[in-house]
């Protein structure tokens, strides 16, 4: 049986040595992986140069996972490459990455492949059109994050630094740590249990124990660490909600604020709950603090950075709205009714929710830390907050489902308690003030060019196009 065979070019602003050279960063690997795809990294290539092997392991179908190895090939001193599985889920596959020239500060991103699936004809007739249709979305995602990084890049050329994150291995400090590293920085993880071998720093909240004594010098520090929100609270939970951000937040500025070398900036999350729900008008930097406990939880947050200010570190509390990525939180718990076709708006689907995609607040992060101007508080949300009717309908229509089953409030608040009431049901209008005061550019500033990105559909039109084919 003949192989298939797939090609999409992209033109990018950026020369083909600097395009080549964000493919060969750590972070690179990761970075490409689309939030809907769900994997974990077994071993990744330290460098890419021949020879040097990935491990994945990729969910193929529900409790079916597949080990995938490939190995590099054909590395060029320009920067292109070519992997071949060696293991894994196709009969036959070889990938072509070339960065061609085009003059004039321009590049054009050129990826091949050749495949065949396995059981032959059978196997073509039953999963040709999916594989092509996975292959459409995957590469459409890189595409677009490849062409956007290096804008960014370009535009904004930023010196190399070694960056402490918290909470490096959650839901936003993985993807930051990704991106970081295909920015050209160094990242160090504090962890409770670092990896053998590696330049993890440990801490331990509850038993108030931190040490960064083998760090060496670090320019930035990004504090995300705190136990999860989501499900019902208890006073056990509150508790633990509560004393994770507030104790771990004071034991982490005191430690950057003894360092002889202090790092010049700290970026310390909070959350858009630090304002009063249910408000006539929309919220920005300088409304008032609201009464609720996430109200309470966010100024603990934030009130317990007054080490590092008064150690001359400059602060930015970045006050983080709903996140949006398929990878995990409100948007992963929506996405099985939503497919299903029984979604719908919550409650009477009125209220505003204020939303920021997961590309757009790890650039945030990032600019925060390098652009001096950021300080005090910070609102990561997109610039227009949409109601929960609105992003219900265009939840369903990037996934051509219907979205008109409603969840009834009552329900919420008996199955969630005030985790319900303070997080889903109540009207949160938050405005980007600082941001946009900033000329800060958005990524994605409509929900629905942010949904089709994170969920592999066709963009919205006015998208730039890329070429792609199949044969």
């Amino acid at each position: 049986m003949e192989n298939e065979s797939f090609v999409r070019t992209s033109l990018v602003n950026a020369p083909a040595e600097a395009l080549g050279a964000w493919h060969h960063r750590r972070g690179a690997f990761r970075r490409l992986v689309p939030p809907w795809v769900r994997f974990r990294v077994i071993e990744e290539p330290e460098a890419l140069k021949n020879g040097a092997r990935s491990i994945v392991k990729t969910r193929l179908a529900p409790l079916v996972w597949s080990k995938w190895v490939a190995e590099l090939k054909n590395v060029t001193p320009d920067g292109n490459f070519s992997d071949t599985q060696l293991k894994g889920p196709f009969a036959h596959w070889f990938h072509q990455h070339r960065f061609i020239d085009q003059g004039a500060e321009k590049s054009q991103l050129n990826d091949a492949i050749e495949y065949r699936l396995p059981l032959g004809p059978v196997g073509n007739f039953f999963g040709g059109w999916y594989v092509k249709r996975q292959l459409e979305q995957l590469f459409r995602y890189r595409h677009t994050i490849t062409t956007m990084d290096l804008k960014r890049l370009q535009e904004q050329p930023v010196p190399r630094l070694r960056i402490l994150i918290s909470g490096a291995s959650g839901l936003v400090g993985s993807a930051l740590t990704a991106y970081l590293e295909t920015c050209g920085h160094e990242v160090l993880a504090l962890t409770r249990n670092p990896r053998p071998g590696s330049s993890d720093l440990r801490w331990d909240i509850q038993a108030g124990e931190i040490d960064l004594t083998g760090a060496g010098k670090i320019d930035a520090v990004v504090h995300l660490a705190g136990e999860n929100v989501a499900g019902r609270w208890t006073k056990r939970k509150k508790h633990r909600i509560l004393s994770s951000r507030r104790d771990g937040t004071r034991l982490l500025s005191e430690a950057i604020a003894r360092l002889p070398e202090k790092p010049s900036v700290m970026v310390s999350a909070s959350g858009i709950n630090y304002y009063e729900l249910n408000p006539l008008n929309l919220q920005d930097e300088d409304s008032p603090i609201g009464t609720s406990f996430l109200a309470e939880v966010c100024r603990a947050w934030e009130d317990n950075t007054r080490a590092a200010r008064e150690a001359e570190i400059r602060v930015v509390n970045l006050r983080i709205g709903f996140v949006l990525t398929p990878a995990g939180g409100g948007l992963k718990l929506m996405l099985p009714a939503f497919r299903c076709g029984l979604g719908g708006p919550i409650g009477n689907g009125r209220q505003r929710l204020s939303w920021i995609s997961i590309d757009d607040l790890t650039d945030i992060i990032h600019t925060c830390v390098c652009d001096e101007r950021y300080r005090g508080a910070v609102n990561a949300v997109a610039p227009e907050p949409v109601t929960n009717r609105e992003f219900s309908r265009a939840l369903g229509q990037t996934l051509h489902r219907p979205a008109i089953l409603p969840a009834p409030a009552f329900a919420l608040k008996a199955l969630l308690g005030d985790f319900a009431r303070e997080t889903v049901l109540p009207d949160l209008p938050v405005y980007p003030k600082r941001l946009q005061e900033n000329g800060y550019q958005f990524r994605f500033a409509s929900l629905e060019s942010a949904l089709a990105h994170l969920l592999g559909q066709a963009a919205p039109e006015g998208e730039r196009q890329t070429t792609l084919s199949f044969s």
